[in-house]
């Protein structure tokens, strides 16, 4: 059996759209949201699937869970073709849109479970262990017996999370799970989803604009833009490829006339009339910084600030030229 659990191939999907030209006359016309795109996933994966509005990125994941015919190409989701075989489906996925839910809007929380296990036929042993262990990991209990309709945000959020995977699925599809969420709340869902892809169970497809839930819980990342597919890899590979570099942020009690450029850490500029300097580490090591500027003056601070994959993202979608943007050490700054 295949280790691959989705299959596409040259996917595509046009709109056809009627467009007004004059008062009384409208004409067709159509518009391409998904262009070719090509993916393949393993089992097990946790796959951040990522673009700016408008990309086709939930245009693809409704194409994968068989809610749209594709206009072209191939694609099989657990060795089923999706809209063909949506219903078999069904019972191998699991998905958590925003504006879809599989709650009872009037029903307490609890209730919403028991009918779930009547509608996927699981058996009661099955549906109780991942019931106690989703209880567990994202502290259901005390609002188990509250309606769904007086749920808080992020309440509703846990109870959807759990309603997809009581029937034991291959893949989950979660298309921003975390917005709108309290700190505490965007804490349990990432620790969840996180818990989750370490026991390799279940493979994760998730769709975001909040890229620190992509950092903290996907290894694989594919941008897609205008329909294509733009980057297929690994976080660390998006940063080496739109010039994503690590800070290191010396203060310094003196201004130096003449900073120093250390081969493989260029200066970037210099701030605070002086006393602030920002290298990049290209070659360079930030040992290899500090040790050159401890011999020309009183180090006052230093920091290491990691790569910000939104402002490489960014950079991606506006085809800028690899230089890093200006930015001062904050939650993801590093004391040396």
């Amino acid at each position: 059996m295949s280790g691959n659990v989705i299959e596409a191939h040259g996917l595509r999907k046009e709109f056809t759209i009627r467009v007004k030209a004059g008062r009384l006359r409208r004409h067709k016309r159509v518009v391409t949201a998904v262009d070719g795109v090509d993916l393949v996933v393993r089992r097990g994966e946790m796959l951040g699937y990522i673009g700016p509005n408008g990309a086709g990125k939930s245009t693809t994941l409704k194409m994968l869970t068989g809610v749209l015919t594709p206009s072209g190409g191939e694609v099989r989701v657990c060795g089923l073709p999706p809209v063909a075989r949506r219903t078999r489906l069904a019972r191998h996925i699991g998905v958590v849109f925003g504006q879809r839910s599989q709650l009872w809007w009037d029903l307490p929380l609890r209730d919403s479970f028991d009918l779930l296990r009547h509608v996927y036929r699981v058996p009661a042993g099955d549906h109780g262990a991942r019931l106690r262990r989703c209880r567990d990991l994202l502290d259901l209990d005390a609002f188990l017996d509250i309606p769904v309709r007086q749920l808080s945000l992020g309440q509703r959020m846990r109870g959807e999370l759990t309603a997809a995977l009581l029937h034991g699925p291959q893949v989950l599809f979660l298309d921003e799970p975390t917005i709108g969420l309290d700190v505490v709340s965007r804490q349990a869902v990432r620790g969840f989803l996180a818990e989750l892809g370490r026991t390799g169970d279940t493979t994760l497809v998730l769709t975001t604009h909040d890229l620190a839930d992509i950092e903290r819980l996907c290894a694989r990342l594919v941008v897609i833009d205008h329909g294509r597919v733009v980057h297929d890899g690994t976080i660390a590979a998006l940063h080496d490829r739109y010039g994503s570099r690590r800070l290191v942020v010396a203060e310094l009690d003196v201004a130096l006339p003449e900073p120093p450029a250390p081969p493989g850490a260029p200066l970037l500029r210099t701030e605070a009339d002086g006393h602030r300097l920002v290298y990049a580490l290209e070659t360079a090591s930030a040992a290899e910084v500090v040790a050159g500027l401890a011999g020309l003056a009183t180090l006052r601070d230093i920091s290491i600030v990691e790569p910000d994959i939104e402002d490489v993202v960014a950079r991606m979608y506006r085809a800028e030229p690899d230089v890093p943007g200006p930015r001062r050490p904050g939650p993801a700054a590093r004391t040396a």
